[in-house]
């Protein structure tokens, strides 16, 4: 392939990304617009009188036409200014920055200790694809696919918690702190979240590997004499390192949204319990900028994998 079409892929892979998150502001701006609540009230007390609640409404920018206010707050996004939030007058950014290394550390020890696990799974389940091996781990992983974030992490919780009195039940940093200063914290929203994503990558790269498992040049190396670990490493797995590549940002970007609901169950102070918290008190600015980061950061590892996928797979870069 060309230099060339490398570089019109991706930049159709880049604008694809980009338009996509042009679609999800408008929904993000949208769905927060029908919040349920008055900020103005949240912000303001119960006992603003009317005329103190217009004035903080103009001073808000909250009479003016909502597509205005997109307008508005998208280019200043483009910017990299994500407003400030009503409530405790904080910018965006400056949550982010205080909130977002607390983040990526839980999601960072998941995938470390998700990606090693669904590899191994998914490399023996699909080297014994339609055996019994394979049906057993198969069907462990759709129940745990179909368990959400919030189930496991309150089954963890009652078991290790609440019943074995291992771990604390709420995963609260110390005082002037940061996770890493009290490790028993991270155990169960660490566990939580790499339970779910260990089971989806197993099951995409169980795929993956039946499908290499079954290619006439694996059948070649069959019929010379080599099996069984030597025919994984060496026949198969080499193959499955731009679908591993692509699964693994998949699951980077499946761990940022599960971590929304984790970290806001056990109180862990993250990005997605700063969203919650903003959610419930109202917060448009702080709701719409925490949002948008989210996303942004999610779609930027989906691309990247992609792009990973496309340099590491030549049949890939051929199709595409």
């Amino acid at each position: 392939m060309s230099l060339l079409r490398v570089a019109a892929l991706v930049v159709r892979r880049t604008a694809g990304a980009v338009l996509v998150l042009a679609v999800l502001s408008v929904l993000i701006f949208t769905v927060t617009e029908v919040l349920p609540g008055d900020v103005v009230g949240v912000v303001a007390g119960a006992d603003a009188s009317l005329s103190e609640r217009e004035q903080l409404r103009r001073e808000l920018g909250l009479d003016a036409h909502p597509v205005h206010r997109y307008v508005d707050w998208a280019t200043a996004a483009l910017r990299g200014d994500l407003g400030t939030g009503y409530v405790g007058r904080r910018e965006v950014t400056e949550v982010l920055v205080d909130r977002l290394p607390n983040s990526l550390l839980l999601t960072s020890l998941a995938m470390a200790l998700a990606v090693p696990l669904a590899v191994a799974v998914g490399l023996v389940a699909g080297m014994r694809a339609s055996r019994r091996t394979d049906r057993l781990l198969s069907a462990a992983t759709l129940v745990a696919v179909g368990v959400p974030e919030f189930l496991v992490a309150a089954l963890l919780v009652a078991v290790f918690a609440a019943g074995l009195g291992l771990l604390p039940e709420v995963s609260l940093v110390p005082l002037g702190g940061r996770p890493w200063d009290e490790p028993r914290i991270l155990v169960l929203p660490v566990a939580a979240l790499a339970v779910a994503a260990l089971a989806a990558a197993a099951r995409l790269l169980r795929a993956s590997v039946a499908e290499i498992a079954s290619a006439p040049y694996v059948e070649a190396a069959r019929l010379r004499g080599v099996t069984g670990f030597r025919l994984a490493v060496r026949h198969v797995l080499p193959n499955a390192v731009a679908p591993a590549v692509q699964v693994t940002a998949v699951m980077f970007a499946g761990l940022i949204g599960g971590a929304v609901v984790v970290e806001t169950l056990l109180n862990y102070p993250g990005i997605g319990y700063e969203l919650q918290q903003a959610v419930a008190n109202r917060d448009v600015p702080m709701v719409q900028g925490l949002a948008l980061a989210i996303c942004a950061t999610a779609l930027v590892l989906l691309l990247l994998g992609d792009l990973a996928q496309l340099a590491l797979s030549p049949a890939a870069r051929g199709r595409s």
